[in-house]
């Protein structure tokens, strides 16, 4: 397979080295700081799934798509940049086609809901995949991956109800690379049970400034979670959304009992966003949520103050 890794950070990188383990061909566009290490230096991945590394030869890094002076034609590219950036990458994407194939299909390895829509404004339904991804990664150096935690196989799918048996070969690939990946049709129940798990901790422990742990340690804070959940529950049955729980009942029960307590210590992406002075995702967490709601005439005032209390955070660091 030809496979281009569009966005070079931790998440990118790390996909990058499975496919390179398995033997395919990788190419990856990102910054000229990461590229320059990446090309000097190669790509190094450690961590959970053990030690790799894939010298300059092993694989090619631009900066730009139009470095790609003799076009290849790719069977993948894996969109890995953050949903903030979702509508430059598919308008850069859409500008040179010279790089697809007729078949070529582009995943997105992303946070939140939303990025399909922005891809749907540039490709066709038969094009788009969406990947599940809890699998904890960080980038020490721009050249370096580490895996710190797997809490299940990657999953990809379509939200279209796209036929998903061809992307066998791909999830092989990643799957021999060192981290399980798995065909997953339904993944829009997947997308919204990573939403809610984020929605819920995200925005709330980056606005106190505590590890996920803390909120549930009070009854001010669980009741927040608790409503933020509902409000999305709600937002779910008006739009004929759904996940893996029937009820927020059900949701809340595994939450509190599995699912925080496994990351009791994690900060969220968000603080860390905020601390480094760099935009959030918030637009598609609890801010997607608010968006969906007010298409069906629905108000969710938890989420809606924890998403503008996190913008308010947002535009104060970045002035």
């Amino acid at each position: 397979m030809q496979v281009l890794i569009y966005g070079g950070g931790a998440v990118g990188l790390g996909i990058a080295s499975c496919l390179l383990n398995s033997g395919h061909r990788v190419d990856i566009l990102a910054r000229a700081d990461t590229c320059n290490l990446l090309k000097n230096e190669g790509l190094f991945r450690e961590g959970i799934f053990g030690k790799s590394y894939f010298p300059p030869p092993k694989f090619s890094c631009f900066t730009d798509l139009k470095e790609i002076t003799n076009p290849q034609k790719y069977d993948y590219i894996l969109v890995c940049v953050k949903s903030y950036d979702s509508f430059n990458a598919a308008c850069d994407l859409s500008e040179n086609r010279e790089i697809f194939k007729e078949n070529t299909r582009v995943i997105l390895f992303q946070n939140g809901w939303g990025n399909a829509e922005i891809f749907l404004q540039f490709f066709p339904k038969s094009q788009i995949y969406n990947a599940r991804v809890i699998t904890g990664f960080l980038r020490p150096q721009k050249n370096k991956v580490v895996i710190t935690v797997h809490a299940d196989s990657i999953h990809i799918g379509s939200l279209f109800g796209e036929d998903c048996a061809f992307l066998k070969e791909f999830t092989q690939a990643v799957s021999q690379g060192g981290i399980p990946c798995e065909i997953y049709p339904d993944i829009q129940k997947d997308i919204w049970a990573k939403m809610l798990y984020n929605c819920a901790l995200n925005s709330l422990g980056a606005i106190l400034n505590v590890p996920y742990g803390k909120l549930a340690e009070q009854e001010d804070t669980r009741r927040v979670m608790n409503n933020v959940v509902r409000e999305i529950y709600e937002v779910m049955d008006r739009k004929s959304y759904s996940t893996h729980w029937s009820t927020p009942q059900e949701y809340l029960e595994v939450f509190y009992s599995r699912l925080l307590p496994a990351t009791a210590e994690h900060e969220s992406s968000t603080l860390q966003d905020l601390r480094e002075g760099k935009r959030t995702e918030i637009d598609f967490l609890n801010g997607a949520v608010v968006k969906l709601a007010g298409e069906v005439g629905l108000s969710v005032p938890y989420n809606y103050t924890l998403y503008v209390i996190v913008k308010f955070l947002e535009k104060k660091r970045l002035a």
